[in-house]
């Protein structure tokens, strides 16, 4: 299965995310902002980035840049509530594979990252 980085700052929806994946079998790792994360993709290899773009320190759209910049191989799939987020996004067409939606429910984010993986 996938070694995936879900980057959320919000504890409760990343320990959500994380054990639906892992029912999955995917291996997971969690980082609480765009920073963490950029750290996380600098110190292990991982299949795909799962990352909020609402966040402190550094937004998940920075994130996205720099990951497929240093990461082409790396598959990205961004999470938003938020409208205006999701149309910054559009610019990274080619950068990313999806973003999805919240409120999601599982078998939401477990077919989006499925997909994602495929891609």
């Amino acid at each position: 299965m996938a070694k995936i980085l879900i980057t959320e700052d919000e504890d409760s929806l990343r320990r959500f995310v994380a054990r639906a994946l892992q029912l999955d079998g995917h291996q997971t790792v969690e980082a609480a902002d765009g920073a963490e994360g950029l750290a996380a993709l600098q110190d292990e290899t991982f299949d795909l980035l799962l990352s909020d773009i609402r966040m402190p320190v550094m937004d998940g759209i920075e994130l996205a840049l720099q990951a497929s910049d240093a990461f082409p191989a790396l598959k990205i799939l961004l999470m938003t509530g938020y409208a205006e987020q999701r149309e910054r996004a559009d610019n990274l067409t080619g950068k990313v594979i999806d973003v999805v939606s919240k409120p999601f429910t599982l078998p939401d984010i477990r077919k989006a990252v499925a997909v994602a993986l495929a891609a």
